[in-house]
């Protein structure tokens, strides 16, 4: 998923940067397919944010399970679940900042259409 959103922001930013003058409908496709990849990444980051705050709940509780049952080798299962949370803290943060720099790119997506649509309007 990390590569497949970085990809992504990466292609938009070309989009973006080209200065090949692209038509009002062009830039509607773009936004239009944008919008949807916004809302498969935002779906895939609120997944993840429910994982990580979920395992980062049991990791809390099973610190102290050892000191309720008196059983130390219950500690060996709080490392486990350490070792699974600190990739999906990194994974939920990729997750994050990627999705907020589209609602970035996003919005210069409209300018662009804003601007090629005033444009035209002129002509007319």
């Amino acid at each position: 998923m990390k590569k497949r959103i970085t990809e992504y922001r990466k292609r938009v930013d070309r989009l973006l940067a080209d200065e090949e003058e692209k038509t009002y409908e062009e830039w509607e496709c773009i936004l239009e397919e944008h919008l949807v990849q916004i809302g498969f990444f935002q779906h895939e980051r609120l997944i993840h944010l429910i994982v990580t705050v979920t395992f980062a709940v049991i990791t809390v509780l099973s610190l102290f399970a050892p000191l309720l049952t008196g059983i130390m080798t219950l500690y060996g299962f709080t490392m486990l679940l350490l070792v699974l949370l600190v990739p999906y803290i990194f994974h939920y943060y990729t997750l994050e900042n990627e999705t907020q720099k589209m609602y970035a790119q996003y919005d210069e997506i409209i300018k662009h259409t804003k601007k090629v649509n005033s444009g035209n309007l002129k002509k007319i």
